[in-house]
C-alpha cells in the first residue's frame, strides 16, 4: 500500500483504512486500561483479607509461644523476623503507589492512565537507573534474599525458598537476541494503571509468601506432633494389682510424648495428701514422681495437670494408682513341727496376707488380739486342749474375699532347772561360798525371756535331818547344817518353789543341784 505508483483513490482508500485501525486501537486501549484498574482493585481487596488472616496468625503464634515456650518459641522468632520483611516491603509499595496515583485527579478513573510518565522519569534516565529506580530494586533484593536466609536452615521450606527466589527474581531479561534489564522490561514505558497493577501484585506475592511461611511452620509442628515416632506404648488396667488365677484385662494404647508440652501447673495428691514441690519434677514432657511407696497396700494419685491453651487454662483428669508389696528381703522357711504356742505367756505373732493392707485383714482365733497392723499376740493360757486354729480373711482391691489357716500346737512352759551361783546340775564349791549364795531357776533354750523367783526350796547334809528353807539363801539352821557337813561330801538344794512374773499356771517341778564340798 506504500508504492509510489499508487492511484489517488488508492492512497485516499488506505489512509482511511489506517484511521480505521488507529481508532480501533484506541478504543481497546480504554478497554486494556479499565481491566487492568478492576484486575488492581481486586487484588487490593484481596490483600486486605491476606493481612488481616496473616496478622490473627502471627497473633495466634505469639499466644502460643506464651503458652509453650520451648516448642513454639523458636517458631514464632523466624516468624516475626518475615513479617517484618514483608511490612517493610509492603509498606514502601504502598508508599510507591500513593505517590504514582497523585499525579492523576481521579485514581479511580483507570481510562486516564494511560502515561507512564512518573515511573519512566523516577526510575530512568536515559539508559541509566535513578536512586529511586535502584532502591525499587534494592527493596525487592531485601525482601528476597531475607526470607532466603531465614528459612535456608527450616526443614520443609525448600520449595517455599525456591518460590520466593523466582517470583521475586530481578535478573535481566532475554529479548529477541540479547537481554534487557528486569526493571525497563517491567516498568519502562507502560501506562501508569498497569505498572499499579504490577505492584500489587508485588504485594499479593508477599503476603502469599508469608502465609505459606506460617502454613509451612504450622504444619511442620503438626506433622512432628503426630509422627509415629513421637509415640510409645501405655499399658492401661483397671487395677494396680492381679492375683494367680485373675484375667489380665490390661489395654495397650499410644501415648504421645513430647518434651517441649509442659504443663503450666500441677495439682496433685497422694492418697490425699497434696504432693509439694520436691515431690515432683517436670522432665521431657513428663512429670517424674518423687515420693515414697509407703505401706504395703494400693496408693492413689489423683488430681490434674494444667495447661495454657490459647491464653486459658485446660485442666487434665489424674487419677491413677501404684501397688505396694513388702520388699522381698528374706525367705519364708517354716518348720511344719514347730508351730507352736505356750501356755502362760503372751506368744507375739505376724499375719499378714500378701499384697493386701493390714487395714483390710484380719485374724481370729481363742486369745488372739491385735497390737497394731499385722502385729498380733496370742495368749492360749485358758485354751483346754492341745491346738488352736488361726483364721485369716483378707478383702482384694476388686472387693473379693480371700481366706487361709495356720494350726498352732500349745505346750506347756518347760521344766525349770534349779541353779546356785548361776551354776546349775553337779557344782563343787566351798563351804563358806555356799553360805553366802543364792538358789536360783531358769528355763534352758526357751525363747522367752521370762526371769523366774525362788520363794523356797529343801537343803540336805548327809547324816543330818532336811531343812526347809524360806526364800533364796540359806538360813540359821540350814549353815548349822552345813557346818557338820564333811570335806568332798555331797549337799542337796531341791524342791526349789520358784514364780515367774505374770505367768499364772502352775511351773514343773525344778530340777534339783548337787554341791560337792571342797573344804
Amino acid at each position: 500500500m506504500a508504492g509510489n505508483n499508487l492511484s489517488p483513490r488508492q492512497k485516499m482508500i488506505n489512509l482511511m483504512y489506517l484511521i480505521f485501525i488507529a481508532m480501533l486501537a484506541l478504543n481497546m486501549s480504554k478497554e486494556v486500561l479499565s481491566a487492568f484498574g478492576l484486575m488492581n482493585k481486586k487484588l487490593t481487596e484481596s490483600n486486605e483479607a491476606a493481612t488481616i488472616r496473616n496478622q490473627a496468625f502471627v497473633a495466634s503464634l505469639e499466644q502460643k509461644a506464651i503458652d509453650q515456650k520451648e516448642k513454639y518459641e523458636p517458631l514464632k522468632d523466624k516468624a516475626s523476623q518475615i513479617h517484618v520483611l514483608a511490612t517493610n516491603f509492603n509498606d514502601y509499595l504502598e508508599e510507591l503507589k500513593g505517590k504514582m496515583e497523585a499525579t492523576v485527579d481521579d485514581p479511580e478513573d483507570y481510562e486516564i492512565m494511560d502515561k507512564g510518565d512518573y515511573l519512566d522519569e523516577n526510575f530512568f534516565k536515559g539508559d541509566k537507573l535513578k536512586p529511586e529506580g535502584e532502591e525499587f530494586l534494592n527493596q525487592i533484593a531485601t525482601f528476597r534474599d531475607g526470607v532466603s536466609e531465614i528459612l535456608k536452615d527450616q526443614n520443609g521450606m525448600e520449595d517455599i525458598v525456591k518460590d520466593v527466589q523466582k517470583n521475586f527474581n530481578t535478573d535481566d531479561i532475554k529479548r529477541g537476541a540479547g537481554k534487557q534489564p528486569w526493571l525497563e522490561y517491567h516498568y519502562k514505558g507502560f501506562p501508569l494503571v498497569a505498572s499499579l497493577t504490577k505492584m500489587t501484585q508485588l504485594q499479593a506475592d508477599i503476603k502469599t509468601t508469608e502465609s505459606q511461611v506460617l502454613s509451612a511452620m504450622l504444619q511442620g509442628t503438626l506433622s512432628s506432633e503426630v509422627s509415629m515416632t513421637n509415640y510409645t506404648t501405655l499399658l492401661e488396667t483397671t487395677k494396680s494389682a492381679y492375683f494367680n488365677g485373675e484375667t489380665f484385662d490390661g489395654q495397650i494404647v499410644l501415648g504421645r510424648k513430647d518434651a517441649s508440652t509442659k504443663p503450666k501447673r500441677v495439682e496433685l495428691t497422694l492418697d490425699g495428701r497434696p504432693l509439694s514441690e520436691d515431690q515432683y519434677s517436670i522432665e521431657e514432657g513428663k512429670v517424674k514422681l518423687k515420693v515414697g511407696t509407703g505401706n504395703p497396700g494400693e496408693h492413689k494419685i489423683e488430681g490434674k495437670l494444667i495447661f495454657a491453651q490459647d491464653g486459658e487454662e485446660v485442666e487434665v483428669p489424674v487419677s491413677s494408682s501404684f501397688a505396694t508389696v513388702p520388699k522381698p528381703n528374706s525367705a519364708t522357711i517354716s518348720a511344719d513341727k514347730m508351730n507352736v504356742v505356750y501356755r502362760g505367756v503372751k506368744n507375739p505373732m505376724t499375719i499378714s496376707f500378701a499384697g493386701i493392707p493390714d487395714n483390710n485383714v484380719s485374724a481370729r482365733a481363742q486369745g488372739l488380739s491385735r497390737v497394731r497392723g499385722s502385729n498380733y499376740v496370742m495368749d492360749v493360757t485358758t485354751v483346754k486342749g492341745r491346738e488352736v486354729t488361726i483364721n485369716v480373711t483378707g478383702k482384694l482391691p476388686d472387693g473379693k474375699p480371700v481366706s487361709d489357716n495356720a494350726t498352732f500346737r500349745i505346750k506347756d512352759l518347760p521344766k525349770p532347772t534349779g541353779t546356785i551361783r548361776g551354776e546349775d546340775g553337779q557344782v563343787k564349791m566351798q563351804r563358806n561360798s555356799l553360805e553366802i549364795s543364792s538358789v536360783g531357776a531358769k528355763f534352758d533354750d526357751f525363747d522367752f525371756e521370762l526371769p523366774l523367783r525362788v520363794t523356797g526350796f529343801k537343803f540336805k547334809v548327809s547324816g543330818q535331818p532336811t531343812i526347809n528353807v524360806s526364800g533364796n539363801k540359806l538360813d540359821s539352821r540350814a549353815k548349822s547344817a552345813l557346818r557338820k557337813a564333811k570335806r568332798g561330801s555331797d549337799v542337796q538344794i531341791f524342791d526349789i518353789e520358784a514364780k515367774a512374773s505374770g505367768v499364772s499356771v502352775i511351773l514343773k517341778k525344778v530340777s534339783p543341784v548337787i554341791i560337792e564340798l571342797t573344804n
